[in-house]
């Protein structure tokens, strides 16, 4: 068993396939010379916490092999030879499979301009970019955050923290556009705002030049917005290239099935990399950037490379940290075509996303620290068994989710 990607997902399914039970080679391959480690932190603790010069890992070399997991660390996978079920390093080295797991990840989107890959601009992936970030932000520096989604504002939050004057650029009318719903979106630019963060919304870039040590950005308004340093944070894009290259279908990611089998029935895919049809969203492709999806694909794409046959219904869970803030979002709401709020009596507001049929969707909420944590993972788990919920019943802070939970089909 090999998996190429020493990520989240491909670390945990190194693992995985040991507590399933197969007791044959297993090797993980990661292009980073260094133990698999967690990639959260980065936008969080990493930038605004004491410093670090080493990642928080998700295992080290000693528990890896401890468990018999053969780590080939810093080398990449450059081909994928299926005909002799072999995966070709670029050191020339041939590693043979029985079945293979492509967790390749995904890359930050790189800004589309002339002169954007200048010192001072920056993204964010590793350690080392974290790192970097890290030097940059002092008392006093102009930090321009292009980019309004989760990664882009956790960044501007960190900066914020550090006493930079912070302006975020988003070219959609407002904030997390892709995965939040539009209060939630508003209540977080009101936190970036009340921190003294400029949030211009509905304004894009059209020119970075940089003189001398400014960098300079021509906004679509016409105006230019001088800064010390630039972070991008528009999105990721899969990592797909062996896939391509070796012929495998590739949609909005590496395209797989509801087992998470790939074109070819002995190469499985999973985490940021791939696009599967989701059950509980009438089999919508969907692809996501989450830490919980990375891990929770990674167990399940082991099971199934041992022939475990268990379809990937896991409801889709995203969080975010910004200042003393946490977002939570169970399900799709932009799957949802009716929303029904919750009160609660310490000003939370609960937003659950409807379908059609009246079936729970979503839920979405924002609160300080572990506030909403409960709430989200009860609606979590009724979105799971397809609950139909009344709506007054969800609308009524008094009534207990357990309650419904009960109720609601196994």
């Amino acid at each position: 068993m090999v998996v190429v990607g020493g990520g989240e997902c491909g670390a945990r399914a190194a693992f995985a396939l040991r507590e399933a039970g197969w007791s044959g080679p297993v090797t993980l391959i990661g292009s980073e010379a260094v133990p698999p480690y967690e990639r959260p932190p980065l936008s969080k603790s990493v930038l605004t916490g004491p410093p670090a010069s080493a990642p928080t890992t998700i295992c080290d070399t000693e528990t890896l092999r401890s468990a018999g997991i053969d780590f080939v660390a810093g080398v990449a996978a450059t081909d994928i030879d299926r005909d002799h079920h072999e995966v070709v390093l670029a050191t020339g080295q041939r590693i043979p499979y029985q079945r293979l797991l492509v967790a390749t990840g995904a890359n930050p989107r790189r800004l589309p301009l002339p002169g954007a890959a200048v010192d001072g601009v920056h993204c964010l992936r590793s350690h080392g970019d974290a790192l970097a970030l890290r030097d940059r932000l002092r008392p006093g520096a102009r930090i321009g955050v292009i980019g309004g989604g989760f990664i882009g504002l956790e960044l501007a939050a960190a900066a914020t923290v550090h006493g930079c004057a912070v302006t975020v650029i988003e070219s959609a009318p407002r904030l997390m556009s892709r995965g939040a719903t539009a209060h939630l979106a508003d209540t977080v630019t009101a936190r970036h705002e009340r921190a003294g963060a400029d949030v211009r919304c509905g304004t894009g870039v059209v020119q970075l030049d940089r003189h001398d040590e400014e960098l300079l950005l021509e906004l679509t308004t016409g105006e230019t917005l001088v800064c010390d340093t630039v972070v991008v944070g528009i999105g990721a894009v899969p990592e797909t290239s062996l896939a391509r290259k070796a012929g495998l279908a590739v949609d909005n990611g590496v395209r797989v099935d509801t087992l998470l089998t790939t074109s070819d029935p002995d190469i499985f895919a999973a985490g940021d990399c791939c696009s599967w049809p989701h059950p509980l969203y009438d089999g919508r492709r969907i692809r996501l950037e989450s830490w919980r999806n990375a891990q929770d694909q990674g167990g399940a794409a082991a099971r199934n490379m041992l022939g475990a046959d268990e379809p990937f219904t896991t409801v889709p869970w995203f969080w975010s940290d910004q200042y003393e803030l946490t977002l939570q979002i169970a399900g799709l709401p932009d799957a949802a075509t009716a929303e029904v709020v919750r009160h609660r009596p310490d000003g939370v507001e609960i937003r659950f996303g409807l379908g059609p049929d009246g079936r729970l969707l979503s839920a979405s909420a924002v609160g300080t620290g572990n506030a909403v944590t409960q709430d989200i993972r009860l609606a979590e788990l009724l979105i799971a068994r397809r609950a139909i919920p009344s709506p007054e019943t969800l609308a009524d802070p008094t009534a207990a989710l357990k309650a419904l939970l009960k109720q609601a089909p196994r």
